[in-house]
């Protein structure tokens, strides 16, 4: 952005290290003061949850780990095998964990409404780790779910192993993500397209991306209006960026902006996967002006897109508020459905 940009812009009044509860150290890495409660694993079958969870390592250097959500149904029901959503949480790059109880609780919910099998990724935070670390982890989370399947025919102690295996449709996969999360699955999608070879059996039928983290370097309409959100200020949505992007890249970067240098290109590359993509959002996050226009030219370049825009509401308010999440859980559903059947 330049000089002039910066000064003609609103300027948010928002302290965006409050905003994220943390602090910047000298070394640049973070400490963080977010005080979000963990969810444990449920992984036992006799445990009152209609949702099994259990939690397994992806990447012991970096500690990065997957927890896998079944739904107990499909322990009665062994012959009808469920889709596999890959789901990426959000936090900015930034925060939070597969474990942060609103990113477990909304997988699931999602696990038991779909119905499917979520595999939620784990993946490094920056700014200790900036982009493209969390695109990496989330295709190795890939590459784990194929080694699961593909070694099934070795002795496992634990029957958790065998979730996927045994209950998950291999043929019927999605990527999906809230927020940051949702630019990791797009991202995500894009990185597979060139490994679909490597990536055997899974077959992916939908991309769903969630109130999903894009940027560039022009001030949107949508950003202005809100610029003080308590939800996404964009003070804060700034400094996501600059903790994220690799240094010296600027918010035109196609991390940072899909439709930025070769966008149509990779927004073909999503047709040619053959991808039917869900975009959701509303009117009352400062994205929106953004995801509208990334709508429209998903639309000009012939993808099957779905945008689903709600009125008011905020960044991530399925995450906090059960009544939204139920209502965008009935639109996911019929996503799924629809995808299915094609």
């Amino acid at each position: 952005m330049s000089n002039k940009d910066k000064t003609s812009t609103p300027i948010s009044t928002v302290d965006p290290y409050q905003y994220i509860q943390s602090k910047l150290n000298p070394d640049g890495t973070l400490t963080r003061h977010l005080n979000v409660p963990c969810t444990p694993a449920t992984p036992d079958p006799t445990s009152p949850s209609s949702i099994l969870t259990k939690d397994f390592p992806l990447n012991s250097t970096y500690n990065t780990y997957l927890r896998v959500f079944l739904p107990k149904i499909a322990l009665t029901e062994p012959s009808k095998k469920l889709p596999v959503i890959v789901y990426y949480h959000g936090g900015g790059f930034v925060l939070l964990h597969v474990d942060s109880f609103y990113n477990h609780d909304i997988c699931v919910a999602i696990a038991l409404h779909a119905p499917a099998i979520v595999v939620s990724v784990d993946y490094r935070l920056a700014p200790e780790y900036r982009l493209p670390a969390a695109y990496e982890d989330a295709v190795d989370g890939l590459r784990w779910i194929c080694d699961s399947v593909v070694t099934k025919e070795r002795s496992v102690s634990d029957p958790a192993d065998e979730w996927l295996s045994k209950y998950g449709d291999f043929d019927n996969c999605f990527l999906m993500g809230t927020s940051s999360g949702g630019n990791i699955a797009y991202n995500t999608a894009l990185r597979a397209s060139d490994i679909m070879g490597q990536l055997h059996p899974l077959k992916f039928k939908g991309l769903i991306l969630h109130h999903p983290f894009f940027g560039g370097p022009d001030r949107t309409g949508s950003e202005l209006r809100l610029i003080n959100d308590p939800y996404l200020p964009l003070s804060g949505s700034d400094l996501f960026w600059e903790l994220s992007l690799p240094k010296g890249a600027g918010r035109d970067h196609e991390f940072c902006n899909p439709l930025s240098g070769d966008g149509l290109g990779r927004i073909c590359r999503i047709k040619e996967m053959g991808l039917r993509v869900l975009v959701a959002d509303c009117t009352g996050d400062p994205l929106v002006d953004r995801l509208l226009e990334f709508v429209k030219v998903m639309e000009m370049k012939g993808v099957n897109v779905k945008g689903h825009f709600t009125q008011g509401d905020y960044h991530g308010a399925e995450l906090l508020d059960k009544e939204k999440c139920d209502e965008f859980l009935i639109v996911l559903q019929s996503f799924v459905n629809s995808c299915l059947i094609a």
